[in-house]
């Protein structure tokens, strides 16, 4: 089993654009794309919540298993 992050479909569902979330979260586009696109090895758990309340979910909502 692995753990993947479903940032970009989430972003779709609430539809947010990732420039917003940029602004919201004081995170860079580079640093967003890359969980986007499930490039991060190690997940910043400051960079979690942020999105977390921003987006009003919870981690389960950006985390899944496959």
């Amino acid at each position: 089993m692995t753990v993947y992050m479903d940032l970009e479909n989430l972003l779709k569902e609430k539809n947010v654009s990732k420039k917003k979330v940029c602004e919201a979260c004081n995170l860079q586009r580079t640093q967003l794309n890359n969980y986007c696109k499930n490039k991060v090895t190690r997940i910043d758990f400051s960079i979690l919540a942020k999105l977390c309340e921003y987006l009003d979910c919870t981690p389960n909502d950006i985390l899944k298993l496959k």
